[in-house]
């Protein structure tokens, strides 16, 4: 149901474009996030918007550097990711909330996607 696309190589300062494709269903109507899972470590919470769109939330990593967006028109969420760091390096998920919840808790998400890897070298 979620589609995960945009990752790769980028070397440090360099950006990338996250796209995550839903359903209609899902564009229009859930609450959609974005985790991430480096090596090792757990899945943490990189950025989350609300279904209309006005909502944004963000991780401290995040916060002025990556920008979550949503075109309900396209069933697509986007993860811009500007200025990135050897430490951005990780798996990241799409994830849609169907029923309400905390939109930084990864178990309140219903759907996910099957993750695309973002490597970032110094």
């Amino acid at each position: 149901q979620l589609q995960t696309s945009g990752g790769g190589l980028v070397q440090a300062w360099g950006y990338l474009r996250l796209s995550c494709a839903t359903s209609e269903r899902t564009a229009n109507n859930y609450r959609m996030g974005w985790f991430r899972q480096a090596p090792g470590k757990e899945r943490e919470f990189v950025a989350a918007i609300s279904r209309n769109g006005v909502t944004t939330y963000y991780a401290d990593s995040a916060k002025g550097r990556f920008t979550i967006s949503r075109d309900n028109g396209k069933n697509t969420v986007f993860l811009q990711m500007n200025s990135l760091k050897p430490e951005d390096t990780a798996v990241y998920y799409c994830a849609a909330q169907r029923f309400s919840g905390s939109a930084l808790t990864s178990d309140d998400y219903t759907y996910w996607g099957q993750g695309t890897v973002v490597t970032v070298s110094s």
